[in-house]
């Protein structure tokens, strides 16, 4: 028994360009080895390559590579912020993450504002690039709202 790729009538059919029947009849003539599973027929990958001659790529089939994927955290605590302060900066930092291209990975954006202590929490999760991009965006309004250009 093969331990390889196993494909439907139909998954064969399509790589083909056969009809579905066509396929199933091949494997009642024995023409197309199957194993039957329920009431489906699974195929292997080697047979549909042996029945072709060689000319499919069935059996030789590589899984697509996956892209490696980086996904940053970040945790930004900004204190001494008041409640008109807050409003601004939750605003800009959601609709930075809202405004990320279609096809950009998902920015993940979270605020958690203490009235008492004037502290504001951002939680960032998403790609190196827009996590980086939003957190300038926190430093560039933290150094022009919060400390009116003088750094404390």
């Amino acid at each position: 028994m093969t331990t390889g790729t196993l494909y439907s009538a139909d998954e064969v059919a399509a790589m083909l360009g056969l009809h579905v029947r066509t396929v199933r009849g091949y494997v009642r003539d024995g023409r197309l080895p199957a194993v039957r599973i329920g009431k489906q027929y699974r195929i292997a990958a080697e047979d549909v390559d042996a029945l072709t001659g060689g000319r499919t790529a069935a059996g030789h089939a590589r899984p697509r590579a996956v892209a490696p994927r980086v996904e940053v955290s970040a945790v930004v605590q900004v204190d001494g912020v008041d409640r008109p302060a807050m409003d601004r900066l939750t605003t800009l930092v959601t609709a930075a993450a809202a405004s990320r291209p279609g096809d950009s990975a998902r920015l993940h954006v979270q605020t958690v504002y203490d009235p008492r202590r004037q502290s504001l929490k951002i939680v960032a999760i998403g790609s190196a690039d827009d996590t980086a991009a939003l957190l300038g965006l926190v430093g560039t309004f933290t150094e022009s709202e919060l400390t009116n250009g003088d750094p404390r």
